[in-house]
Formats: C-alpha cells, structure tokens, sequence
C-alpha cells in the first residue's frame, strides 16, 4: 500500500471528522510538507478534500471513477460491452482500441479512459478530454458492409448517442451533420470514425465518442467556453457516467441490429427526426475545398447530406464541414 492509499485510509477513518496534520505526519512517518503535498495530489485525481489551519483535513467526497464491476452490472446487452477496458489515462482510446482490434477484439469491445492527453476529433483536430468529467470511449466495430456505405455508421451512431442522451437526462440534444451532438447550439458530444480497410473490404471500425458530461463552466479553457456545454451544465446537476454509458452501449446494440436487419433508411429516418441541420440554411465547407450553400433536405442512401441550392440544384455532400 502507497502512501496515497494510506492517506486516504487515515482520512476515511475520520469520515465526517477532521484528522490533524500532525496526526497524518506521525502516522505516515512522513513531513507535515510531505503531508501537504500528498493532499495536493489526491485533488489532482479529485477527491475534494477541505483543509482547516486549525483542525486538520477532512474527506467530503471521492471521486466518481469508472469501474469495469459496476458497468457489468447494470448493462443489458450481448454483445456491446461484454468485453470493457478501463484506463487511468491515455493518450487516445482510439489508438488503443485499434490496437485491440487488429488482435482480433470481438465487435462491441469497449475502451473507456478517465482522461485523454491527446484526444482526436474529426479532421485532426484536438478533443479535450479533462480527468473524470465525461464519456471518452472507443468501441470496436465489424461492419460487413461495402466500404462505401462505412459513413452510415457515424450517422447511428450519432443516434445512439442523442437517444441515450434524451432518454437519461430529458435534455434535449440534437444532431449537427455528420457527428456533432448540440445542445442549445454548443457542442455537448462528438464522434468520430475510423476504418482499417483490406482491398476495398472494412476489416473493422472502430466508433469514437467524446460526451461532456459533468463539466462546469470553469472546466472549459477559454477557447472553448463560447461554443462547448456539458450534460450537467444542460440538466442542472450531476449525471451518472456509467449509466450513461450503459445506455450509449445499448442503443448501439439496437440500433445495429435494426440496421443488420433492414438497412439504412430506418436509420436515416430516426437521424433526421433527431437533426438540427434539416431543413435549415447551410452552408457546406467539403472535402474537396469546395463551398456549397443551400438548404439540407436529406440524407441519400449513402448518408451523405443533400443540400438544396437557391437554384434547384441538388448537391450530395459526403465529408466535410457544415454551419448553420
């Protein structure tokens, strides 16, 4: 047992009373500055610890930390989330979750990490990702559709992510093409997808998922402040992370049979009834550099958004970036 965890023994000891600093030195065999400094570390990983010059240190809360056990527990599925990796930090559950993967992971493995230090977003931008706050999870996919079609499965995803949202916090979040989650215009989730392909086949996918859950204000750097919100900023209080997940997990499940079953157009439909972009003013940034502006008015077949120009025409956009 470490030091840390010693400390953290002394201070449950005296659950709603305050152990002095002098008590803790004399116990762990260690400096009152050493003492001080250990405190220091444990609210780094965020336990909320209150000091008192006159009394000591008391415990008010630990952290809530992911746990393989309790996720288990309350999950009703076959197969998403039957296999569950947890990690302390990493620098991307993506990376990991590939790497799983081409070992031969089964569909629905799932890496979750308490932190990120370089989280990835859609076209090589930074997701940020702070220790404890929110859902950053990677799940291996095993797709048996034609390459092509592999955009269709940032759209469900997309879906399960807003449903399990909706469903646990009646906030109502909304979809911004092709994978951002909003909520009163700023960005509460993105997904990001990326495929590993073998001659023209999808060997796997693996679906990325960063949700803002229990951020405050204060959390978020200043570039971020004007644009990003959390679950908990949204719905007034704290959301339980593993439950969270747990329905993000079982959506996935649900909504990927529904499209084993009958293909993409219930798919599609339950997208546009969740999207903010349909039937709204547009404009498209593709790509290819090209800018198109028009009105969204669909999904294609191959989930590609069809805007409507001020002339009739009827472009398909497959990759880029869009405002509203």
């Amino acid at each position: 047992m470490n030091n840390h965890e010693r400390l953290l023994g002394i201070l449950e000891e005296g659950t709603s009373d305050y152990v002095s600093g002098e008590e803790i030195s004399r116990r762990l065999s260690v400096s009152r500055t050493a003492v001080w400094k250990q405190i220091n570390k444990l609210r780094e990983l965020g336990y909320n610890i209150d000091a008192s010059s006159r009394r000591g240190y008391r415990l008010i809360s630990r952290p809530d930390r992911l746990e393989v056990s309790k996720l288990a527990d309350i999950l009703n599925t076959q197969s998403f989330g039957q296999r569950i990796v947890v990690l302390d930090s990493t620098v991307s559950t993506q990376q990991d979750a590939m790497r799983l993967a081409e070992e031969g992971a089964p569909e629905g493995t799932v890496v979750l990490a308490e932190e990120q230090t370089a989280g990835r977003g859609r076209l090589g931008r930074k997701w940020y990702s702070p220790r404890g706050k929110g859902v950053w999870m990677s799940i291996v996919l095993r797709p048996t559709q034609p390459l092509a079609f592999t955009p269709q499965l940032t759209l469900l995803t997309g879906v399960a992510v807003c449903r399990a949202i909706r469903r646990l916090t009646g906030v109502e979040a909304g979809i911004k093409w092709p994978n951002d989650l909003l909520i009163h215009g700023r960005k509460v989730s993105g997904i990001l997808l990326e495929s590993a392909t073998e001659d023209q086949r999808v060997r796997y996918c693996i679906a990325g998922i960063g949700i803002d859950v229990n951020l405050n204000k204060e959390d978020y750097p200043e570039e971020l402040s004007q644009v990003g919100t959390s679950l908990k900023i949204e719905a007034g209080r704290e959301i339980d992370r593993t439950v969270l997940i747990a329905s993000v997990l079982e959506e996935m499940e649900q909504l990927s049979k529904l499209y084993a079953e009958q293909g993409f157009q219930p798919i599609a439909m339950l997208w546009e009834a969740l999207s903010v972009t349909m039937n709204r003013s547009v404009r498209a940034h593709t790509a290819q550099g090209i800018t198109v502006e028009g009105t969204a008015v669909g999904l294609d077949p191959s989930g590609a958004l069809v805007i409507e120009t001020d002339q009739g025409e009827r472009i398909q956009v497959i990759s880029g970036d869009i405002q509203l």
